[in-house]
């Protein structure tokens, strides 16, 4: 977990150095990781064929993760990487609404509540300062992209494998944008 949220903070940390704006970083960013992914992957022959609706769905989830990354990096260069970070604490929420819609699952309102109590904080965090506003603004919709990212994920991952996956939805982030 320490792993995970130092791997998260110093990527924000790096979108803020890099002086690219923020669609171009992630242009450049998804060019070098699907490359590498094809390159690896095809190599230790992983990757499977997949009928070509099923790659154009996958990559269409790409284009929601490279949407995410954007207005992420956006929120980031905007605000602060305080912000873009704090942001991405809404997703339980988003992904407790968004969730059920989409797979017609049943609302768990604890998770709802959860959401909302984050939301609470946000809004104390960054109530005083409106600079911010822009940046907050941008993090939460990156937010709504990142959650919807696992929604759809979880529906492929139940019959195609994760390296294919992968490379399809790298690829379909990098040529849309």
């Amino acid at each position: 977990m320490h792993i995970a949220v130092f791997l998260a903070g110093f990527t924000g940390i790096l979108g803020d150095l890099i002086k690219l704006n923020e669609g171009l970083l992630v242009w450049y960013r998804l060019l070098f990781t699907a490359a590498t992914m094809w390159l690896l992957f095809s190599w230790q022959k992983l990757i499977k064929r997949i009928s070509v609706a099923d790659i154009l769905r996958i990559a269409g989830v790409g284009i929601l993760a490279a949407m995410h990354w954007v207005l992420f990096y956006a929120s980031i260069k905007y605000a602060n990487v305080s912000v873009g970070l704090v942001c991405l604490s809404a997703s339980g929420l988003f992904t407790a609404v968004l969730e059920p819609v989409i797979e017609r699952k049943r609302i768990r309102k604890n998770e709802i509540m959860l959401g909302m109590i984050t939301m609470i904080g946000i809004a104390i965090i960054f109530h005083f300062d409106t600079r911010y506003k822009v940046g907050i603004a941008i993090g939460l919709v990156s937010t709504f992209f990142a959650s919807l990212f696992p929604i759809f994920n979880r529906r492929y991952l139940k019959r195609i494998n994760v390296e294919t996956l992968l490379c399809w939805q790298q690829t379909g982030g990098f040529v849309f944008l």
